[in-house]
């Protein structure tokens, strides 16, 4: 089930589900994106972690310097992490140094400009990772079981009516009456059944014999 998150935290989950979709596709180009999309969402959410007001982080307060040099490159955020961790006392799989080298390999294909695609242990790594840093900071437990949710519902989301496709439904089938207004054939279709209306469009343009949908 969807649990929905506190609205800062929406940003660095986005990302992270960008990253997780393409890590389950599972082709050389796919991996190459979601190694770079978790170590994206590393970054993205102790930045916008540190940025929040106090009391959208339970108001814990940093001293203004110490955010500012936490900000000021990767290793510095993951840094702030890790103390982060020790400082709540949060058992943590992650390591310190193994977040660093999967960044380093990012940056590789990155900024490199090769086509070295990451092993799978180092893209399982990087989104083990990513997923337990976006947990501990926005108070997350079931991170995973969230993105198996936002998936399954894009996936059972059905396609959305298109401009070409009423036209070929109402061409064929025109005006239907109902309760005593006449409306257009395509509009009612979709509502009923959005996957027969896609399915009666491919269809009609594969010049095939289509029952009138009312």
């Amino acid at each position: 089930m969807i649990r929905q998150l506190k609205p800062w935290a929406y940003g660095p989950f986005e990302i992270l589900l960008h990253a997780e979709l393409h890590y389950r596709i599972g082709e050389d180009f796919d991996r190459r994106i979601a190694m770079i999309g978790f170590d994206n969402a590393i970054e993205v959410a102790i930045t916008t972690y540190l940025r929040l007001h106090p009391i959208q982080r339970d108001n814990k307060q940093y001293p203004s310097a110490d955010v500012d040099r936490w900000l000021n490159n990767y290793h510095t955020k993951v840094d702030f992490f890790f103390r982060e961790c020790v400082a709540r006392q949060v058992a943590v799989v992650g390591k310190h140094d193994e977040i660093i080298w999967y960044h380093d390999v990012r940056n590789g294909q990155y900024h490199g400009g090769g086509a070295t695609v990451p092993q799978r242990r180092e893209l399982d790594g990087v989104r083990a990772a990513a997923l337990e840093v976006f947990a501990v900071l926005f108070e997350v437990a079931d991170a995973d079981a969230q993105l198996d949710a936002h998936i399954s519902a894009m996936q059972n989301a059905p396609q959305p009516r298109t401009d070409g496709g009423d036209r070929l439904i109402d061409g064929k089938f025109g005006l239907i009456e109902l309760c005593g207004q006449l409306e257009y054939s395509s509009e009612l279709l979709y509502a009923v059944d959005p996957n027969r209306y896609h399915d009666t469009i491919q269809n009609l343009e594969n010049g095939a014999e289509t029952e009138d949908p009312s």
